[in-house]
């Protein structure tokens, strides 16, 4: 399929469903190719719901008024033997930027989970860092890390912001954990206050420039209590076609289908794999904690996406042809 600019503003903006449902043939055929029929299971485990930012659209953004809390790393283990006996390899340890996991602290915690579990990849997923520290936690043994890069366009970003954080520091730390060796992560909200086909566009080419070895997107859902509350949700539909366009960019990208799309939509992520996402992320945060991490309105924290119902995902995924193997799942380089 071609994909040049004009082609991909084509396919953002038709109504036409033979060129949709070509679009999502083709990334499907891409995926199969390289991954075969395979989604691969996260265990999503949130550590943390403090954070020190304040972005304009995150619901646990530091002025938001909400009950904080912190997983022991006791409970983290708990949560990851709970995923090791429902047959995760990668657990992701997902949060906001809290001092209070330091470096010695989160090192400590990877290296005992390496140890207990060593077929299993760590995914860390706790915002900008310095390359020094993004250093200490490879070697102490985790494997990936994502960090959306939100938008590829400075002005978009610093809209999204505030003003102590930076749109360069963001993109060095993606640059750093690059370099040091991390399968890497990027993504975008799809719909986000101020984002235009022309920032998309952007966003698209950042892709396939740097080429990360996970991409998440997902629609933007307001969260209460942020200044963009009362702001639309993004498009499921735009999101389908944008993972659709990015398989086929980057055939070899792990591409999540999100819990965002599965708040919008009841089959959200069954049509996240048809338009050809291959990875799922469970919860696998204590239940009492899982509400809590409220990032965004009404997300999905029960039901198929509670690690209790891991079973019912895989049937999810089998009714639409996929396999869910017990696999780490790694990039295909």
């Amino acid at each position: 399929m071609n994909l040049s600019l004009s082609n991909i503003e084509h396919l953002l903006t038709t109504s036409d469903p033979t060129a949709i449902d070509g679009l999502f043939a083709e990334a499907c055929r891409v995926r199969d190719e390289v991954y075969g029929r395979k989604v691969f299971m996260r265990g999503l485990i949130e550590i943390t719901n403090h954070c020190k930012n304040n972005c304009l659209y995150c619901g646990i953004r530091r002025e938001v008024s909400t009950q904080r809390y912190r997983l022991t790393k006791e409970q983290i283990l708990d949560c990851c033997r709970i995923g090791n006996q429902l047959g995760f390899r990668t657990f992701v340890l997902q949060g906001g930027e809290d001092g209070w996991f330091t470096d010695d602290v989160m090192c400590d915690i990877v290296k005992t989970i390496k140890k207990e579990f060593p077929h299993c990849a760590v995914t860390l997923s706790l915002g900008e860092r310095g390359k020094a520290s993004f250093q200490r936690l490879f070697d102490a043994g985790a494997d990936r890390y994502l960090l959306r890069h939100e938008t590829a366009d400075a002005a978009h970003y610093a809209y999204l912001h505030p003003n102590e954080m930076s749109f360069e520091h963001r993109m060095q730390c993606l640059r750093d954990l690059r370099e040091i060796g991390f399968q890497v992560g990027a993504g975008f909200m799809v719909g986000s206050p101020g984002q235009t086909l022309e920032t998309l566009i952007k966003d698209l080419q950042f892709i396939q420039d740097f080429r990360p070895e996970m991409v998440g997107i997902g629609p933007f859902i307001p969260a209460a209590g942020t200044p963009f509350e009362s702001r639309q949700a993004g498009s499921v539909e735009l999101t389908l076609r944008l993972l659709a366009i990015i398989r086929i960019l980057h055939p070899r990208v792990l591409l999540p289908a999100t819990t965002a799309l599965g708040t919008l939509h009841p089959n959200g992520r069954e049509r996240a794999v048809m338009a050809g996402a291959n990875v799922v992320m469970p919860n696998l945060s204590p239940q009492d904690t899982r509400a809590l991490y409220s990032i965004y309105n009404n997300k999905l924290s029960t039901g198929s996406e509670a690690a209790e119902s891991a079973a019912d995902i895989r049937l999810r995924m089998k009714a639409i042809g996929m396999e869910t193997p017990v696999d780490r799942g790694d990039f295909a380089y």
